[in-house]
């Protein structure tokens, strides 16, 4: 089907994925380097964007008003003018939308620790060990951040910058590795057919 010369779909698909790995990677590392760098600043972009999706959400419920088939229009525009204020409020006061992000990933973690270390002592589930100190763990981590919500937030984002960093690595690593994989075949073939061609 394919001539002994050309690359079938597969071989492209394979001496592709390398630089495909490789320029994910290296996305990755840079991304991680501006998160870890400027953690407060990659902070404000999630604040703003939050914001930016509340508004839309909320101008979406109101067009939502203006059809006659709709049963609850009244409800729909009071919420979508609450989406549009709150969102509005979280871009112009960010430092609020930061805290807010941190109280939401604090009492995450305090609810799921208390889900965890129930369930440890309670022995219903298995490995109830582990379970408590995870429990144990997460609600104090939880605490924490509900604590001080603005200052944990920012170093969590510097740890995940850090988190990021490390994947890229690996990613951009692996694509080397991908891509001796993929030549190892193709320069085994090439020696066979000059053998071939000195017979």
């Amino acid at each position: 089907m394919y001539p002994e010369d050309q690359e079938t779909p597969l071989d492209l698909a394979a001496a592709y994925a390398w630089q495909t790995t490789l320029i994910v990677g290296a996305v990755t590392v840079i991304l991680g380097l501006i998160v870890s760098l400027h953690p407060s600043g990659s902070l404000n972009v999630i604040a703003v964007l939050l914001g930016i999706l509340m508004i839309f959400s909320g101008i979406f419920h109101l067009i939502r008003v203006f059809d006659r088939d709709e049963q609850h229009r009244v409800w729909l525009g009071i919420t979508g003018l609450l989406y549009v204020v709150i969102g509005v409020v979280l871009i112009r006061h960010l430092h609020l939308t930061v805290a807010l992000i941190g109280l939401v990933v604090g009492l995450t973690w305090i609810v799921q620790g208390l889900s965890s270390l129930f369930g440890g002592v309670g022995g219903s589930r298995e490995g109830h060990g582990w379970w408590i100190f995870f429990g144990i763990v997460s609600l104090i981590a939880g605490i924490v951040v509900v604590s001080a919500p603005i200052t944990s937030v920012t170093a969590l984002a510097a740890l995940l910058g850090i988190w990021f960093i490390v994947m890229g690595l690996f990613e951009v690593v692996g694509a080397f590795f991908i891509r001796r994989a993929v030549s190892a075949p193709s320069r085994g073939q090439r020696r066979a057919d000059e053998e071939a061609a000195t017979l």
